[in-house]
């Protein structure tokens, strides 16, 4: 296809599609002529993968190319290609480099308490453990006693999400196509499901305090 029906069927302009071939996130077409060239299907789920990690996920041009780039080394591991997407692995230097990001001062004690009492292996480097651990550390310095334990039932709801989530990835086969898939699920359904949380709040309260 040329690019003007590229850009049709992927939603991105034409502009847009040539800033992204410059800056090397999107391959180049089949040239055809000296300034014309011609795209296939795989640009279009590329492109979609695109939108999703800049549009969705947030991240900068640069950001989303280390990723698309380090995709390229991992597509054959759909763990390592699910860490990249949901950011669990950095895409400059994947795993090798990650933990020497880490502060070597952090406490992450209680983090391991949880990660033991649910029986899950999760790398040192993920981010979500200096989230919980820095959240834990707030709540008490202001007034509250809450440790642990009191996130254990939290992470057995965690869980039963994550399942659903993993569930809803085995159909694509292609990788650039999981991954595309993996990064809507999880950052467009994370409002919704805070939502669904404060839904569950009222209506419980209600059965609870108007009933």
């Amino acid at each position: 296809m040329r690019i003007s029906e590229l850009s049709r069927r992927s939603g991105v302009a034409t502009a847009t599609i040539k800033y992204y071939l410059r800056e090397g996130l999107l391959p180049p077409g089949r040239a055809t002529a000296a300034t014309q060239a011609e795209y296939g299907e795989s640009h279009v789920q590329r492109l979609r993968l695109i939108r999703a990690l800049i549009g969705v996920r947030g991240l900068t041009v640069s950001a989303a190319k280390d990723v698309l780039d380090a995709l390229s080394e991992v597509e054959t591991d759909t763990h390592d290609l699910l860490g990249l997407v949901f950011g669990v692995w950095p895409a400059s230097g994947a795993k090798d480099s990650a933990a020497k990001d880490e502060d070597p001062d952090s406490d992450s004690s209680e983090v391991n308490a949880l990660l033991a009492e649910m029986g899950w292996t999760v790398t040192e480097h993920n981010p979500a453990r200096h989230v919980i651990s820095q959240t834990l550390d707030t709540l008490r310095s202001l007034g509250m006693d809450y440790d642990w334990q009191k996130l254990v039932p939290y992470a057995q709801l965690a869980e039963k999400t994550a399942a659903l989530d993993l569930d809803q990835l085995q159909d694509p086969a292609e990788p650039i196509e999981k991954a595309e898939r993996a990064v809507l699920l999880t950052f467009l359904l994370e409002p919704a499901l805070l939502a669904l949380r404060r839904l569950a709040q009222e209506a419980e309260s209600t059965v609870r305090y108007r009933g």
